[in-house]
């Protein structure tokens, strides 16, 4: 097998030198030597006939489209011949197996495994609940029980108001009846009283009856439910048991240990997993990674045809932190201060508020690892001082600041009321042929992934963005955005999603492609001042590039 997944290089490589460390994978430039495995990969997937799998490239085949995540893991084997191993997320064309693709750490789809055996047992028990919720009897007690219920409200409400128009009718005979007429009177009384209890007392015995009907069904329903239920989750605690990952030491760590017990879906199915454990199973030892999409983009996530991504967070990070143990790789990005020597300028100011012009890949609030930010900054010189919106660290532009509680508040009311003003210009990664428009594509956070942001319109926060075009040059699009919500990378997916703008900002390393920053600028704001409540608007250029020098 390890000849069918050992792809020597192509292309001449001998020029190119080795990666000193091991890709963090979490954040990275592709190396050199992934790029090309990556390219050869991709050559395969433009020509191979060895499966079909609608990619959603080619607008004649028709079916269920998915776009794919797949990875190359560049290796050097025990005679120090380099080569590449390819892997793909999930399943391929409904297999888990592919000839030139590394196999599934765990393989779940194969018929004479453990898992296939014990689904055949619940898929048994799927079978029978089925047939019994089906059953005619059933259905047909269930059908009884609510006629009986119907029934059963209908006389006695009919009784009641019966015995509430007889009492009124006989108060109205009683101011001129006789002794006997008034006993009279008190005996239909008592006999009224006495017919709505057992009323009462036989249709509560018909309820109980067809109660009792149905639960011969219910109960034995209710039995095979809870025997699937105990069944499925001891066939899911020995999958997470069995699904176990080598790292360099050949030290196996299963799924169960590495999420605690409870691992989310889909885990260990990605492409990065499966590429280290082949390696390592085989003695390969790894050098670079990388991973990409391929094929049309999900309608929820954005993702570009051919471009690289990381890998995600939620999922892969606690996996890949096992299988890399005793592998020196890149500096994690995210342990590095990008707000280190750059200062932050104050634009306004008066004895109220703050106005800063925040540089891009600057935080707005300490972060988990890195406190340097427009908040630690202003409080060091102002202590109460307290920000009152944020940017993404990406993003730069004006933020506010209240020097005081009752600034802040007041502030903080504007922007919930949205009450306030705001204005970006961004640099768009293509040409858009409309001159304006209304976004709205309610966001959610992708759970697996992050702080990335996905369209959803079940669980989404309404997001709604108005734009205009400014010019349009050179394959670029520079645009003005107006913000009616302030969901976190509402700007940067209303860009990118194919049913926004379908045209990432230039420079956006999560929904476009990594440029020396994001072209994305918060350059004007306008809001009532707490304590003058004169309407103020703040106004600051950008500073990339200006559309004369294009």
């Amino acid at each position: 097998m390890i000849d069918l997944c050992f792809h020597s290089f192509q292309t001449n490589i001998s020029t190119i030198p080795l990666p000193e460390k091991f890709t963090f994978p979490f954040y990275y430039e592709p190396h050199k030597l992934s790029i090309i495995a990556a390219n050869e990969l991709q050559n395969y997937l433009k020509t191979q006939t060895d499966f079909e799998h609608n990619f959603g490239l080619d607008e004649k085949q028709k079916g269920l489209e998915i776009g794919k995540m797949f990875g190359v893991l560049v290796v050097q084997n025990q005679n120090d011949e380099l080569g590449h191993l390819w892997a793909f997320s999930g399943k391929l064309a409904e297999s888990n197996h592919h000839p030139k693709f590394v196999p599934t750490v765990y393989d779940m789809l194969d018929d004479n495994g453990y898992f296939k055996k014990e689904e055949v047992i619940l898929n048994q028990y799927n079978a029978e609940i089925e047939a019994l919720e089906q059953n005619h009897h059933y259905l047909s007690a269930i059908q009884h029980l609510e006629q009986t219920k119907l029934q059963a409200e209908k006389e006695i409400t009919d009784q009641k108001e019966q015995i509430k128009f007889g009492k009124k009718l006989r108060a109205e005979k009683r101011k001129t009846a006789t002794p006997s007429e008034i006993e009279q009177f008190n005996k239909e009384s008592q006999d009224e009283g006495i017919l709505l209890k057992k009323m009462t007392q036989y249709w509560n015995y018909k309820l109980e009856d067809a109660k009792q009907n149905l639960e011969q069904f219910t109960n034995k329903i209710n039995q095979l439910k809870e025997e699937r239920k105990e069944k499925s989750a001891a066939l899911q605690r020995q999958l997470f048991t069995e699904y176990a990952f080598l790292n360099k030491n050949k030290e196996l760590k299963s799924l169960a240990e590495i999420f605690n017990g409870n691992p989310p879906a889909g885990s260990g199915e990605c492409a990065a997993p499966k590429l280290l454990h082949y390696a390592f199973q085989y003695n390969l030892k790894p050098i670079a990674m990388a991973e990409f999409w391929w094929g049309k983009s999900p309608k929820s996530e954005v993702r570009k045809h051919q471009q690289f991504y990381p890998a995600c967070m939620g999922k892969c990070e606690p996996i890949l932190k096992h299988m890399l143990n005793g592998i020196e790789t890149d500096k994690n990005p995210f342990e590095i201060n990008p707000a280190n020597g750059k200062e932050l300028e104050i634009i306004f100011e008066d004895e109220h508020i703050i106005a800063v012009n925040k540089p891009a890949e600057f935080l707005s609030v300490p972060g988990k690892k890195i406190t340097d930010s427009v908040q630690t900054r202003i409080q060091s010189k102002f202590s109460n001082a307290m920000i009152v919106h944020r940017l993404d660290m990406s993003t730069s532009g004006i933020i506010l600041i209240g020097k005081n509680f009752e600034s802040y508040k007041n502030l903080q009311a504007q922007f919930i009321k949205r009450k306030v003003k705001k204005r970006y210009v961004a640099l768009l990664d293509g040409i858009l042929t409309a001159k304006e428009g209304i976004i709205e594509l309610p966001l959610r956070v992708d759970l697996d992934n992050r702080p990335n942001q996905i369209v959803c319109f079940e669980h989404g926060k309404p997001a709604k963005t108005e734009w205009k075009t400014i010019e349009i040059r050179n394959n670029q699009t520079l645009v003005h955005f107006y913000p009616i919500t302030g969901r976190t990378h509402q700007l940067r997916v209303h860009a990118a999603h194919h049913l926004g703008l379908n045209c990432p900002i230039v420079g956006d390393d999560l929904y476009g492609t990594k440029a020396n920053r994001l072209h994305l600028h918060a350059e004007s704001i306008t809001f009532i001042h707490p304590f003058s409540k004169e309407e103020m608007t703040i106004q600051v250029e950008i500073d990339f590039e200006k559309p004369n020098a294009w």
